[in-house]
């Protein structure tokens, strides 16, 4: 076994687990009516009850010295201090920088300085395509914006423009393609004209293959529908590092904005992977998205850790995860704005711990992470509901609603919250046999059809969840709550001893599809594989 799972507050939470775990939910309140003033944190405009999960203040004690026995503080500093805490790749992990004000030295050098130069660039872009200075080439001012990416080049920014819609300039589209399945991309641009469209291409090292398939296809679409050569110039900007390449591709290098290589991709909105954000929504929003996180990395590098929400969300996981066996994670937003969010967590959390190799090379004998997913509030009442109430496994959730809504209509809001109240409460309670004997025999069913009915109406409940409120959603909560999953994805890779800020694990695939498209160019049949792949290989040769 793992020197964590035989360390001293590992060994206490197990011996809590089993003590605790005799207590239902419902019995918790019961015995304590304070337990949601004791189990909740307010920070801004956000407000985090915990209340509903197996836990006490001993629980929260241990917990907490879990995080000390772990020596969480020293790695928060490290990170803001420009440690290289990636440690597989020997690099800082700088997405705080990257909406500071702080300097931050770096092999020697600020980063600061940098990150400002990029946002006055950003700056300059977006006032440029919004007003009508910079237009395309028949002279017509741009109404579409197509961002080409895939992963964190992706996720985020199409998360936080949808989440932002309300701010949405006039006379801007957003539109995002990742996937290198041609349907996506072919389906976007048979909408746009040429003439007012700007396709913004996200890689880093403008190698990626997915990303530059769809970027080719998408400048050929453009040669092809009217444009010319050095046109490109006016219709492509690139966000990257590989000057070469761009300029290459047809793309002016004054419009190539950098990012570094202390931004991992699925933290890299902030920075000018964030340029469709601030063409749609402007970019006094866009900093106001940067200071939201800002005050939330404020909060969690300094604030104490049973007042710390990003620690406090954190260790709960780690109570469920690891003491409990909760293998599944939903994330479930109260707000159709939030649609992308339960995606865009899915990669943060899954790719940052989704690892079985701790920081010293050992293989961890212990969970490091579970299954995210999620769906937009009542629609998934109306879909996986059931077996969050009434399935054979338990699945935490996290429950997020805003308490004013950007369109108001009639009885919508206040219905929406009703749902949002009436589901964490019955998770928590369920309904017993006794309860619902009662009810059927109230409605005057005969015995025997209440004996029949009876197993099949029964809740459970014990359910755990956490219930995120905030006022509204702006640029400046939205980027206090991104900001709050980004830290208690942090504290948990300290918990397990794991690099959150590496992704190895999709390596793998990348390379032997690059061996594969290679074979799939010629219509030899293909016996270098398996026998399952042979198989599947020479049957698509088949039917293409």
């Amino acid at each position: 076994m793992s020197i964590l799972t035989h360390s001293p507050a590992w060994l206490a939470l197990q011996s809590h687990q089993s003590v605790i775990t005799q207590q239902h939910l419902r019995e918790l309140f019961q015995q304590d009516p304070q337990r949601f003033e004791k189990f909740s944190l307010i920070f801004n405009n956000i407000l985090m009850d915990y209340a509903k999960h197996p836990i006490n203040h001993e629980t929260v004690d241990l917990l907490l010295k879990l995080a000390h026995q772990q020596k969480l503080k020293d790695w928060i500093a490290r990170m803001f201090c420009g440690d290289k805490i990636n440690s597989t790749e020997q690099r800082a992990v700088l997405h705080i920088a990257l909406r500071g004000d702080q300097s931050i030295m770096v092999d020697g050098a600020d980063v600061l300085p940098d990150v400002k130069r990029v946002l006055k660039q950003m700056e300059r872009f977006s006032i440029a395509i919004q007003s009508g200075e910079r237009r395309g080439y028949t002279g017509k001012m741009f109404t579409d914006i197509v961002n080409i990416g895939i992963g964190g080049s992706d996720l985020g920014p199409v998360m936080v423009t949808e989440a932002l819609k309300p701010y949405w300039l006039k006379g801007i589209s957003p539109h995002f393609v990742s996937n290198v399945d041609g349907t996506q991309l072919a389906g976007i641009l048979r909408q746009l004209d040429p003439a007012t469209t700007l396709f913004v291409i996200a890689s880093k090292t403008f190698t990626t293959q997915e990303t530059l398939t769809n970027a080719h296809s998408a400048r050929e679409w453009f040669l092809s529908q009217g444009g010319n050569e050095k046109d490109i110039a006016h219709h492509f900007v690139a966000v990257s590092t590989n000057r070469a390449a761009v300029e290459k591709f047809g793309i002016d290098p004054d419009n190539m904005f950098e990012f570094w290589d202390w931004v991992g991709g699925r933290y890299s909105l902030w920075s000018a992977i964030g340029l469709p954000i601030a063409l749609t929504v402007g970019m006094d929003h866009f900093y106001s998205l940067l200071a939201g996180a800002k005050a939330m990395d404020q909060h969690f590098a300094t604030a104490p850790f049973e007042k710390n929400l990003p620690v406090m969300l954190g260790l709960i996981g780690i109570w469920h995860i690891n003491f409990f066996g909760t293998a599944s994670h939903v994330v479930l937003p109260y707000d159709q704005s939030l649609h992308r969010f339960p995606a865009y967590l899915q990669q943060l959390e899954m790719e940052s711990n989704g690892k079985r190799t701790t920081r010293t090379g050992e293989v961890a004998d212990y969970a490091t992470g579970s299954v995210v997913w999620g769906k937009p509030g009542t629609n998934g009442q109306h879909a996986f509901y059931q077996l969050l109430h009434q399935g054979t496994q338990t699945v935490s959730a996290d429950f997020l609603a805003p308490c004013q809504s950007h369109n108001p209509m009639g009885e919508h809001h206040r219905m929406l919250l009703a749902n949002f109240f009436a589901q964490t409460e019955a998770l928590m309670t369920g309904k017993n046999e006794q309860e619902v004997r009662a009810e059927l025999e109230t409605q005057g069913m005969p015995a025997e059809s209440v004996a029949q009915l009876l197993p099949h109406k029964i809740f459970p409940g014990n359910r755990p969840t956490t219930s995120i409120l905030f006022r509204k959603l702006d640029p400046q909560t939205l980027g206090s709550l991104i900001a709050m999953y980004e830290h208690k994805v942090f504290v948990q890779s300290v918990i397990w001893n794991i690099n959150p800020f590496d992704q190895w694990g999709v390596e793998l695939g990348k390379q032997l599809a690059g061996k594969i498209l290679a074979e799939l160019g010629h219509r030899d049949p293909v016996i270098s594989h398996d026998s399952s792949t042979n198989g599947l290989i020479n049957y698509f040769k088949a039917n293409q």
